[in-house]
C-alpha cells in the first residue's frame, strides 16, 4: 500500500469521478484507475461502485476513507513536523477562531506576531464552538482561539489568555441609553438580537438572564458579529456582548452599557490536543500568545 494510492482514493472520493480526480491531480485518468485497482486487490474488497458516470464509496469505503484520512493527516503532520524542527521560523501555523473573536483580538495577536516572525505563514479556519473543538480532537487542527474555554474536556488542554465582562449594546434612542449602568432583570420586557441557537454566545445571553429569572424575548437573530450590531442599531432590540468585542469602537446609533448585577464574564484563550505535541511553529506561537495578552493586561 503507497500514500500515493491513499491520495488518489481520497481525491476520487471527494470528487465522486474519477476523471475530475485525474485534472486535479494532474495525472492521466487510467494512472487513478490502475491505482485505485491495486488498492482494492490488495485489500481484497471494493471501495466504490459505480453509478452512471460518477463513483460512489461503498459502504466499507466509507470505513476506509475515515482511516485513511486520519492516517495522511497524521503522515502531513509528522513531515510538517520535521520542516518545522529544521527551521520552526518558516513554518505554517492552522489556527482557528470564532466569530466573536475575528474583529479585534485576532488582527492584533497575529500582527504583533508577524512583526517578531516574519517568515511564519498562517492557515485561518473560522467556525462555531462546537466545531473548533472537534476540529481540534479530529486533527483538522491543533490550536484555536475559544471564549469561553471548556471546563470539562480531557482530551483538551486550555490556556487562558483573559477574562472579559459582557455589557448590554442598546439603540442610542433607547430609554436606557443614558443609564450609567443597568441590571440585567430589567431587560426582562425588552426585545432581544441573538446569535441564532446552537450558538455558544446565544446560549451564554440565555443562562445569564435566566439566572435572574426570565427567558429573552428574541425579536431577530444574527450569525456575525457585524450583522447582531446592525439590527441592534436598527432598532431591532437589545444584546449582549463580550467587552473584546466593542475594542474597535461602539457602533454607530448603539450605546454600550455595563451590566450592574449579576457579573456576567467569559474566559477567552487557547485550546490545543493532549495527546499531540504541537509543531515548533505553533509553539513558538502559544508561548508568544500567552505573553502578548500576560503585558496587554498590565496595561489596561
Amino acid at each position: 500500500m503507497e500514500i500515493r494510492q491513499l491520495r488518489y482514493f481520497m481525491e476520487v472520493a471527494e470528487r465522486e469521478h474519477i476523471s475530475e480526480a485525474a485534472i486535479h491531480l494532474h495525472v492521466a485518468q487510467s494512472a487513478i484507475s490502475r491505482q485505485i485497482a491495486n488498492l482494492e486487490a490488495e485489500l481484497g474488497v471494493e471501495l466504490f461502485e459505480r453509478v452512471g458516470r460518477n463513483v460512489k464509496l461503498t459502504p466499507i469505503g466509507k470505513i476506509f476513507l475515515e482511516h485513511c484520512t486520519s492516517a495522511l493527516q497524521a503522515i502531513d503532520f509528522a513531515k510538517n513536523q520535521v520542516d518545522e524542527y529544521l527551521n520552526p521560523e518558516k513554518g505554517t501555523i492552522k489556527i482557528g477562531f470564532p466569530t466573536s473573536l475575528a474583529g479585534h483580538l485576532l488582527p492584533t495577536v497575529i500582527s504583533a506576531f508577524k512583526k517578531e516572525h516574519p517568515n511564519v505563514a498562517f492557515h485561518l479556519r473560522q467556525g462555531s464552538y462546537d466545531f473548533l473543538i472537534d476540529a481540534v480532537k479530529n486533527r483538522e487542527l491543533n490550536l484555536a482561539f475559544l471564549g469561553p474555554l471548556p471546563t470539562k474536556d480531557d482530551s483538551i488542554h486550555t490556556t487562558i489568555l483573559f477574562t472579559e465582562d459582557f455589557s448590554i449594546l442598546v439603540p442610542s434612542n433607547h430609554p436606557f441609553a443614558k443609564r450609567k449602568s443597568i441590571p440585567l432583570i430589567d431587560l426582562r420586557n425588552e426585545d432581544f438580537v441573538l446569535f441564532p441557537e446552537g450558538y455558544v454566545l446565544h446560549k451564554l445571553a440565555l443562562e445569564a438572564c435566566n439566572s435572574v429569572g426570565f427567558t429573552p424575548m428574541v425579536s431577530s437573530e444574527g450569525e456575525d458579529m457585524d450583522a447582531i450590531k446592525g439590527l441592534v442599531a436598527a432598532g431591532l432590540g437589545v444584546t449582549l456582548l463580550p467587552e473584546s468585542t466593542f475594542y474597535d469602537s461602539t457602533p454607530r446609533y448603539t450605546v454600550k452599557i455595563p451590566i450592574e448585577t449579576p457579573s456576567i464574564r467569559r474566559t477567552v484563550g487557547l485550546i490545543s490536543p493532549v495527546t499531540r505535541d504541537l509543531s515548533p511553529s505553533e509553539k513558538v506561537f502559544h508561548n508568544f500568545a500567552v505573553q502578548f495578552f500576560s503585558i496587554l493586561g498590565q496595561y489596561q
